[in-house]
């Protein structure tokens, strides 16, 4: 039995009750990985962080899905820095800060520039680009033709941490048009090299925006992610890697059909064939503060 500090905070939010919800909750080197488990199923959100000790960064965090623990993640890395920060845990300077944050991928560097808004930037890994996949085996899984793909470029699963298969398409319209067979999802994945699906077109949903995206996680547990940090960095690696976009620099826009609209600021850094790493940087708001008692 145990009580925790406990924080909801929306990631890659302009505002409350946008982006994606992500729960953080402190103090927890005691629990045990099944507990975590447990209390992500409870909180049922994508993800939900568990706050620790670190002897090799500043601190630690694990990230849970309802169904499984992943090794790296962005949404819940922008919340629970927000967290750290909203809470006291982490002081800030009035121009940049830097620190280290401790994933199950291993340690990673995070920037955190002020005042306000404070705009809270990871560093992903440097891509791997790994199997791909004709459209004819992907595109009727999302309710779409294979003429739907975006020519010239492959459906291929791409990692900077976590592997998401990227689904590129011609038109907002498609991705908006998306209905998942998730059944056939499941099969997908069960002879595929993903955790998940990243569906995505050139041009926001505002004007604002150079990419608009929907990501989804198979079953046991599925659903309709409304903002993926990862799956953002990943699909910006794919982007620059095959000289679909001319900067390496873009807004990526995501949520908005799910009533979360969300927004991230994205770099690539490194030449096209060899990418040194992906920020992906957004804002964040605190919802709830409390604890948990388990």
């Amino acid at each position: 039995m145990g009580t925790y500090p406990f924080y909801l905070v929306d990631a890659f939010a302009a505002g409350p009750l946008q982006g994606n919800p992500c729960a953080v909750l402190f103090d927890t080197e005691e629990m045990s990985a099944e507990i975590m488990q447990a209390v992500a199923q409870e909180m049922n959100l994508s993800e939900t962080s568990f706050v620790q000790r670190s002897n090799v960064a500043d601190f630690r965090a694990r990230y849970f899905t309802p169904s499984a623990e992943i090794p790296l993640a962005g949404h819940p890395t922008i919340a629970t820095t927000w967290a750290l920060i909203d809470s006291g845990r982490l002081s800030i300077g009035i121009k940049r800060t830097s620190f280290t944050l401790e994933l199950q991928d291993g340690p990673i560097r995070i920037d955190i520039d002020g005042p306000a808004p404070v705009r809270i930037t990871m560093e992903q890994r440097s891509p791997e680009f790994l199997r791909e996949y004709p459209p004819e085996d992907v595109l009727p899984t999302f309710g779409l033709e294979p003429d739907a793909a975006l020519p010239g470029v492959p459906i291929q699963t791409v990692s900077t941490g976590t592997p998401q298969i990227m689904i590129p398409v011609r038109t907002i319209d498609e991705v908006r048009r998306v209905r998942v067979d998730w059944d056939g999802l499941a099969r997908l994945k069960e002879n595929g090299d993903f955790f998940s699906a990243h569906v995505f077109c050139l041009g926001g949903a505002t004007e604002e925006g150079h990419t608009f995206a929907r990501h989804f996680v198979p079953p046991p547990l599925p659903f309709e992610d409304p903002f993926t940090g990862s799956g953002t960095g990943n699909m910006g690696a794919w982007l620059w890697h095959y000289g679909v976009i001319r900067e390496p620099v873009i807004v990526a826009e995501q949520g908005h059909g799910m009533n979360r609209p969300g927004r991230a600021f994205v770099e690539v850094v490194g030449d096209r064939n060899s990418i040194e790493t992906v920020r992906v940087g957004g804002t964040a708001v605190t919802i709830v503060r409390g604890e948990v008692t388990i």
